[in-house]
């Protein structure tokens, strides 16, 4: 079965024009979802729109949209006034202007859509409007009224389609000065940089979207298959990270964690480590595994009863041909 198209319109560049489909590129129907239910009949719930000075339900026909002009006091909007509304973007995504990508500021990306020829006879206009941005490595922008609301897209070639990214318009994204105007600089010590550095260097990679998986779901999914069977709930609250107090320490363990060593406790600021002591005798290379042990510290007790070498004994000794 095809999938149901989220809008239809036109894609439009300068006089060269197709038919075309907008769907969404993302779903939360695989979501875990839940029902509201009365707790004495287990019957589930229904919302119910009720006036609010007479606490009556009202029915859909009688409910109509009102805009505020004054406290209390609404212009009632109708259905046939919204539709009255229309612009040119209601049923054409125009073009309007190509730009490189790099300079859309991420913070302004809402939600992804798939756009797509929606017969026969507009696909090779798509395909024109499609390769050009592609040979070019640029990103259309262009609008579309959706929902009674006018959106701003960002048009990105994709296989044989074209990605469509909802934008936010300015007045709807905020200023960061609020948020990091109080955070001061710091200049930060060459050695802590480099730290931090190589940690990030044992954790680069490509992006594989398969590596992460959802795992609040997952512990949903346990949880209600837990419950099924019968089996007590077991609650697990994972320790909580605080601030570190010596930022130098946590580096250094993080890179020894990194490279799955164990790191003794970090001097403190300003000494120097402790050199260890070197053995009497070094160990040839590739017989560390063997010269371990003789580096223990010898027992204060007794020594037990010394066992002669093999092949020393009586039975060896005979095996070997030694009298």
């Amino acid at each position: 079965m095809a999938p149901r198209p989220y809008w239809k319109g036109y894609l439009k560049l300068s006089l060269v024009s197709c038919s075309v489909a907008l769907y969404p590129a993302t779903s939360s129907a695989e979501r875990i979802s839940f029902n509201w239910l009365n707790r004495e009949t287990g019957n589930r719930l229904k919302q119910l729109m009720v006036d609010s000075d007479t606490n009556e339900p009202v029915e859909r026909e009688d409910r109509v949209r009102g805009y505020p002009v004054a406290k209390n006091d609404y212009l009632f909007i109708e259905d046939d006034d919204l539709n009255a509304v229309e612009i040119e973007s209601s049923h054409t995504i125009e073009i309007e202007r190509f730009v490189p990508k790099s300079e859309i500021d991420p913070v302004y990306l809402d939600s992804p859509y798939y756009l797509a020829p929606n017969d026969k006879v507009a696909e090779e206009a798509f395909a024109v409007i499609r390769d050009a941005m592609a040979a070019e490595d640029v990103a259309g922008l262009g609008r579309a009224v959706i929902n009674r609301r006018e959106r701003l897209f960002m048009l990105e070639p994709r296989d044989k389609g074209i990605v469509a990214t909802s934008l936010h318009y300015n007045y709807e994204v905020r200023g960061d000065e609020a948020y990091f105007e109080d955070i001061p600089e710091i200049k930060i010590p060459g050695e802590m940089l480099d730290l931090a550095k190589h940690i990030i260097g044992t954790k680069r990679g490509h992006f594989d979207i398969a590596a992460f998986d959802d795992r609040y779901e997952t512990a949903l999914a346990e949880m209600i298959k837990a419950k099924q069977a019968g089996r007590p709930i077991e609650a697990t609250r994972p320790a909580q990270p605080t601030n570190v107090i010596n930022l130098m320490e946590a580096l250094r363990k993080s890179v020894a964690a990194e490279k799955g060593t164990r790191v003794a406790a970090a001097p403190a600021s300003g000494e120097e480590p402790k050199a260890r002591k070197s053995p009497a005798k070094a160990a040839p290379r590739g017989a560390e595994a063997r010269a371990e042990p003789e580096r223990k510290p010898r027992a204060a007790k007794a020594k037990p009863a010394r066992v002669p070498p093999s092949p020393r004994s009586k039975t060896e000794r005979k095996r070997a041909g030694i009298h």
